[in-house]
């Protein structure tokens, strides 16, 4: 549609069209990240927009479809594959090569969303490849959300596609218990702590830690329950994901952890 044309025209001012925005905007914001931690790794998930919010932006309407659960639906590495968002994506790794090569920022990782299965967990890694960013190269790292259950029963296996993991405990959680975190109806029953996830966080965990490879965790858990994050540092976890307000209080608690357990028993 006409107006449409020119919002988006409005929008991308400035720039030679409305691809090189979309490419610079993306190159501009991992850049100033990057650049502020530099040499230190930076890991940088990649888009993992659910339908609704695709069609919630400019022109999404035109393209995205009407999903009865987006959360479990078009999302992550199943959408990067696939033919109707497979352009898309490739615009970002243009973004991300751009970030390593031109600007010099070889810290920048990669890490890919709700990887399905081990073909799809392949097929990403071929596609990235094919666009100049093939796994191994220039110390190119490329990790993956730990979030699905298939994650979990194939924790060893798909290791062989990714240096390491960053647990998604939200989804994880939602996934283990069968529940919709978005309904306020069920949310009562939402809990990372509840020992079926904490078992998958484990065998992720145990699974990475044997192979000598990274893994993390992102998700609010961490933040709400001190004796949470407690519980993955003693698992062996490499970092947590923490809330601005909640990493003094969390590191306090975990540093008083330490020193009673270097005091032993009285």
């Amino acid at each position: 549609p006409a107006e449409m044309r020119s919002k988006i025209l409005e929008r991308t001012k400035g720039y030679a069209d409305p691809v090189s925005f979309y490419v610079d905007k993306i190159a501009e914001g991992v850049a100033s990240l990057a650049a502020s931690v530099y040499p230190k790794r930076i890991i940088v998930r990649l888009s993992d927009f659910k339908s609704n919010e695709y069609k919630s932006l400019l022109g999404g309407p035109l393209f995205e479809p009407d999903e009865e659960n987006p959360m479990i639906g078009f999302r992550g590495a199943g959408r990067y594959a696939d033919q109707a968002f497979r352009e898309c994506f490739e615009l970002e790794l243009v973004a991300i090569k751009k970030v390593r090569e031109e600007m010099g920022l070889s810290n920048v990782e990669v890490m890919i969303p709700f990887v399905r299965t081990l073909d799809m967990a392949k097929e990403v890694n071929d596609i990235m490849a094919k666009n100049g960013l093939k796994r191994g190269e220039n110390g190119l790292k490329v990790n993956m959300m730990a979030e699905l259950p298939s994650n979990v029963f194939l924790a060893e296996e798909f290791l062989d596609y990714f240096d390491g993991y960053s647990i998604g405990s939200n989804d994880l959680t939602q996934l283990t218990l069968g529940l919709d975190r978005d309904s306020g109806l069920v949310a009562k029953h939402f809990d990372e702590r509840d020992p079926a996830v904490k078992k998958a966080l484990k065998t992720i965990i145990t699974a990475a830690k044997a192979k000598g490879k990274y893994v993390g965790i992102c998700g609010q858990g961490p933040s709400d329950f001190p004796d949470f994050a407690q519980w993955l540092t003693e698992q062996g976890i490499d970092s947590l994901s923490l809330n601005p307000d909640s990493v003094i209080p969390t590191w306090m608690h975990l540093a008083n952890m330490d020193d009673k357990a270097d005091d032993g028993p009285n």
